[in-house]
């Protein structure tokens, strides 16, 4: 059974850096294409960094050059390094995984129905 679970949210004021974690368990965490969404109140979810199986990764423009997407193939676990927050980073942060290896184009990172399996969230709140 596949599970994701998230940990790592916070609040922290503008500026500040969180590590979001995301450990996978009931699968071969490596083989396949793994995302980071977040979903603001009132908004739709949307992508935020995907990697896939090469370790190839793609970022949101809107996060681009202050969020790392990470992983570790020995401890199952997918990180989110977020840097010099905003308070418009503010909502809760999933992860999620697809059946596929690699995570391909632009889609991955807007397409919510791309992804089979997602975690519960984890709330990240940024103040000004």
């Amino acid at each position: 059974q596949v599970q994701l679970v998230e940990s790592g949210g916070g609040s922290v004021q503008a500026g500040g850096s969180l590590r979001l974690s995301c450990a996978a368990s009931g699968y071969t965490f490596s083989w396949y294409c793994m995302a980071w969404f977040r979903q603001a109140p009132g908004k739709e979810r949307e992508g935020v960094a995907t990697i896939d199986s090469g370790g190839s990764t793609r970022v949101a423009d809107s996060v681009k050059g202050r969020f790392t997407i990470s992983q570790d193939n020995a401890k199952n676990t997918l990180y989110l390094q977020m840097n010099s927050l905003k308070p418009e980073d503010t909502g809760i942060y999933y992860c999620a995984t697809a059946r596929r290896t690699y995570c391909g184009g632009g889609y991955s990172l807007r397409a919510t129905s791309f992804y089979n399996y997602w975690g519960q969230g984890t709330q990240v709140t940024v103040s000004s």
